[in-house]
């Protein structure tokens, strides 16, 4: 069992996986989320720092919700690059161009290290099994 701090109130919890916050702050921090979604959708084209004033959330919340591509910016507006290349991004953490290039790479990986796996009719080497009884 791992016990954490939540980093949201500091309390002992039962840490599991994602974020270290407990589930009460967890569930506060996407009702937030919900109201942010709600204002940008009402308010089309307001930067970051409008959203972080008018919802009162800090802006550095605000844009991990963009690189977790929960947000992203108005086409043309960005305010974030690509953490590869640098192009301007609207969301994420990685252009469209970056990304296919690192999806290759590894497939590519995949395909030279793969064992090659025997056919179901190759049934004649290897250990047997059998049920005891």
């Amino acid at each position: 069992m791992d016990v954490r701090n939540c980093r949201g109130c500091g309390k002992l919890f039962n840490y599991v996986s994602g974020p270290f916050m407990c589930p009460a702050c967890r569930e506060k921090l996407e009702e937030k989320f919900q109201e942010v979604k709600k204002y940008i959708q009402e308010n089309r084209g307001v930067t970051v720092a409008d959203v972080s004033e008018a919802c009162d959330i800090d802006a550095n919340q605000v844009r991990q919700w963009i690189r977790e591509e929960r947000l992203e910016f108005a086409s043309g507006a960005s305010e974030i690059c690509c953490e590869q290349c640098g192009t301007p991004i609207t969301s994420g953490r990685f252009c469209d161009k970056c990304k296919n290039s690192m999806v290759n790479s590894l497939n590519n990986v995949y395909k030279q290290d793969a064992p090659a796996r025997p056919s179901r009719d190759d049934r004649s080497g290897g250990p047997k099994m059998r049920f005891l009884g």
